[in-house]
């Protein structure tokens, strides 16, 4: 009877055993230990020794209020890191009063239309004490904008407030839809962020570069990092055209990847991605050690979690958890179990942090850096995903890069194959998942489950329709003729952003002044 065979979700084929056979060909991992290039062990010498990862609870729905009362309640149970969800009309441009806003207002994330929504989000919070990460793209350097003016209100020394915006817009026309602009006018955004950030606010993360949104979508292990890589380096080769110092901004990237449930191959994944980023950013011209290390924040997979059996989500979220710290994660979200089919309630958000709590105190896993390393199975399957990774960035540099590989479709062709061939194994169930096509159960108990009314954004009107009467109409068109100008010129657009928002322009306001620069991406 011949054996059967077993692949990871990325093709790879997994050996019934491993032995020193399998890695005596694998160079050792360049100095070897963690803390040292290419950094396949970790980043940090002593890893979690010294300081665990940040705790870091995404959240943000319905209005600015409502979600503060969030973050207090997540900050009073042990976060240390505030993680902002926006809704859709913030991320593409819109203030909640625009007629394609209609029935999406606070409703996957915050609706934040003006500086009156940023000071009623973080009430009663010290922006200098927290680190913040806020998920936008296409309205990144306007959220950003918001922050900073709030911060300087707050009295804040703006070298040291700390945090991240998501800012990696590629990802977006790749697999996740919420961009405005075209791709070049983006990029150009993108690198005004880099430049203004790096003399202002030298501790913001200008960019996290995700594959999160890439996995979502459908792709293996591989293509996450592999397409995730080649975004940060054309990041990275528009930052260098700017003529920007790429051990200045190479401190500032981060990154943001998924976890799923085979736990393997995810920290392989993990591992791997430090030693090519390590690679591509000495490749790139980076002397300075810090520019090659690739920091990464994790958000364990939503696209795992399923409606059938949902509290079996809190087992898979714990695998998923273990994968990022056994990975070397230097930040995670851990979900909420009640996700498949809303935004989290509170018990489900405490519950998903208390699963981070117990892996950093009880599990063992944080007290040695890299506690899989010198595996045979990990040396081997970290080598085999980097090689498949490699093979696919060469494809996309032949073809001049992220940007020209995105315009021809290739990237998010390849996404949706995946996605096609992993649909087509639960259906045939050559791949299992409990609850849905295998274990059922005939019936099951409704859950609890958290709900946004409507009215949302009848309330977002209403105080949009008082700042409007409250504002000066001629600083505010002096204020959008600037960023106009600067736009056209070529000029950095952050400080005219920052004075903008100031002045109380919203956030639709800024976008639409841009899309008439720019024109929309369709």
């Amino acid at each position: 009877m011949e054996n059967k065979k077993i692949y990871t979700d990325s093709g790879i084929e997994i050996k019934e055993i491993y032995t020193e056979s399998d890695v005596s060909n694998i160079p050792p991992s360049g100095g070897g230990g963690a803390g040292s290039f290419p950094f396949t062990r970790g980043i940090q010498p002593d890893m979690y020794r010294g300081k665990l990862w940040t705790m870091r609870q995404y959240a943000g729905f319905s209005t600015a209020e409502e979600s503060n009362k969030r973050y207090h309640y997540l900050l009073s149970q042990g976060v240390n890191g505030l993680s902002v969800a926006f809704d859709l009309p913030t991320q593409i441009g819109y203030d909640s009063d625009h007629p394609l806003a209609e029935g999406e207002v606070g409703k996957v994330g915050v609706a934040i239309d003006s500086i009156e929504d940023m000071q009623d989000l973080f009430s009663g919070i010290k922006l200098d004490d927290v680190s913040t990460s806020m998920t936008i793209n296409a309205t990144g350097f306007i959220l950003l904008s918001l922050y900073v003016a709030l911060a300087k209100q707050q009295g804040a020394d703006l070298k040291n407030i700390s945090g991240t915006i998501q800012n990696d817009i590629l990802k977006e026309y790749a697999a996740r839809g919420t961009y405005i602009y075209p791709p070049k006018p983006s990029m150009r955004i993108i690198t005004d962020v880099f430049e203004w950030c790096s003399q202002e606010v030298p501790k913001w993360n200008t960019i996290s570069i995700s594959g999160y949104h890439i996995r979502e979508a459908g792709s293996t292990a591989v293509q996450e990092i592999a397409f995730t890589l080649s975004n940060g380096k054309a990041y990275v080769e528009a930052a260098l055209k700017k003529g920007l110092d790429i051990n200045v901004f190479g401190k500032r990237l981060s990154f943001f990847f998924n976890a799923h449930n085979n736990l393997f191959e995810e920290v392989a994944k993990f591992r791997a991605a430090r030693k090519m980023w390590a690679k591509m950013m000495k490749d790139m011209g980076a002397t300075d050690q810090k520019a090659m290390m690739l920091r990464f924040h994790t958000q364990t997979g939503g696209c795992t979690l399923t409606a059938q059996q949902p509290l079996n989500n809190i087992s898979r979220v714990t695998i998923q958890t273990l994968a990022a710290v056994l990975g070397g994660t230097q930040s995670l979200h851990t979900n909420g179990y009640d996700e498949a089919f809303s935004l989290p309630t509170e018990e489900a958000a405490r519950i998903a942090l208390r699963t981070q709590q117990i892996v950093a105190f009880e599990s063992g896993a944080p007290d040695t850096a890299d506690p899989l390393g010198g595996s045979y199975f990990i040396e081997s399957l970290t080598n085999e995903v980097e090689e498949a990774a490699w093979k696919l960035i060469e494809k996309i540099d032949a073809m001049g890069g992220s940007v020209n590989a995105i315009e021809e479709g290739f990237i998010q062709n390849e996404i949706a194959r995946s996605a096609y061939e992993y649909q087509r194994q639960i259906e045939t169930k050559e791949k299992i998942i409990v609850g849905v096509n295998k274990f059922e159960e005939k019936e099951e108990k409704p859950i609890p489950s958290l709900k946004v009314d409507d009215s949302i954004r009848l309330i977002q009107i209403e105080k949009l329709k008082i700042l409007r009467n409250s504002r000066d109409r001629a600083k505010v068109d002096q204020c959008l003729q600037e960023i106009n100008d600067r736009a056209s010129s070529g000029t950095n657009m952050m400080p005219a952003v920052i004075e903008a928002v100031e002045n109380k322009v919203t956030l639709g306001e800024i976008s639409d002044e841009l899309r008439g620069v720019f024109g929309e991406y369709k």
